[in-house]
């Protein structure tokens, strides 16, 4: 259960990147303000030089994706297994710690006695509760009330049973993600396997810090809109679709693009949850990569443009190379 919550807490984040308003037309001249090329259609990116006396690498994950969709591109597990460490947005052994899932649980829930109802109208709060009672694990409305809109908007696009709510004594879920994988999880996997360290860009602490910045209001638009996106989803060429495929072909140019155009409502909030972000991890790799090889899994959506990872890295002086469209090596 520790890693169904962890990763829910990673997707959440990729889903308030994924659903910014098109503000940043509108703060179109500081981001352009340095000429960015277009990156090569790659995932996987080499790091060297800078003094470096090991190779690291970037890897731009998916946090959502359809099992059928899922795929590692030449050259992946070739470049964990040269690595001594896995690093994520968040460390997943810190969902380990005693008292992790408590703590996640009680953080669930909005402060003041605020509910739902009154933060969006009556024809937005039938269209959420009509949503989740179609689920396979329902929520009653008394929970989805007082539980953070975020939280909810995790919960809106995908089955899984983050509160083992759909679970019987006995038995045994094969499937607890409902169909859906997570590159965080299966990268864990192999690190495990390989006995690797794991390390994180940011803690659990830290990320609950951000979302707490956020209106409840502000949230609760986000979850609104992601349930309208997901009954979009059912038309054939729907907006999930077009992110997989450019994610499939492996163009975080275009893929960058395509976010950074999704509209939700929290625009303003781009800074926090993407720029600040980027720029407080690029010490914290230096760091991490000076001590040993590391292999670094982080959204694709972080890794183009200006103030992208990729950038912020070669503005410290750091060699990229991509590597995903190279041949498998030998």
């Amino acid at each position: 259960m520790r890693n169904i919550l962890l990763f829910g807490l990673i997707l959440l984040l990729n889903n308030l990147v994924a659903q910014q308003q098109d503000s940043i037309q509108e703060n179109q001249i500081d981001l352009i303000s340095v000429d960015i090329e277009a990156l090569e259609n790659s995932l996987l990116w080499k790091i060297e030089g800078n003094g470096l006396k090991k190779i690291s690498y970037l890897f731009g994950t998916i946090h959502m994706i359809p099992a059928e969709n899922f795929f590692l591109p030449p050259n992946t597990k070739k470049s964990i297994d040269a690595c001594e460490r896995m690093t994520f947005e968040i460390n997943m052994d810190d969902m380990d710690a005693m008292g992790m899932d408590i703590s996640f649980m009680m953080n669930l829930f909005m402060k003041d006695g605020t509910t739902l109802p009154s933060l969006i109208s009556k024809e937005d709060y039938d269209l959420v509760i009509n949503h989740f009672s179609k689920k396979d694990f329902p929520l009653p409305s008394m929970m989805i009330d007082k539980i953070k809109p975020m939280f909810l908007s995790v919960l809106a696009s995908t089955d899984m049973d983050m509160f083992g709510m759909g679970s019987k004594e006995g038995d045994k879920k094969e499937d607890p993600m409902g169909g859906i994988k997570s590159y965080e999880m299966e990268f864990m996997e192999f690190a495990k396997e390989n006995k690797m360290e794991m390390a994180g860009l940011e803690t659990v602490a830290y990320q609950m810090s951000m979302f707490d910045s956020i209106p409840y209001k502000d949230q609760a638009i986000m979850l609104v809109e992601s349930i309208k996106m997901e009954s979009d989803s059912l038309s054939p060429g729907n907006e999930m679709d077009k992110l997989i495929e450019l994610y499939v072909s492996q163009n975080l140019t275009a893929l960058q693009q395509a976010i950074n155009s999704e509209s939700a409502g929290i625009g303003k909030f781009e800074d926090l949850l993407l720029n600040q972000r980027n720029k407080n991890w690029i010490p914290i790799m230096k760091e991490q990569m000076d001590d040993k090889a590391t292999f670094f899994a982080v959204g694709a959506g972080h890794l183009a443009g200006e103030y992208g990872v990729i950038n912020l890295l070669k503005k410290e002086g750091y060699t990229l190379t991509p590597i995903s469209k190279e041949k498998e090596k030998k």
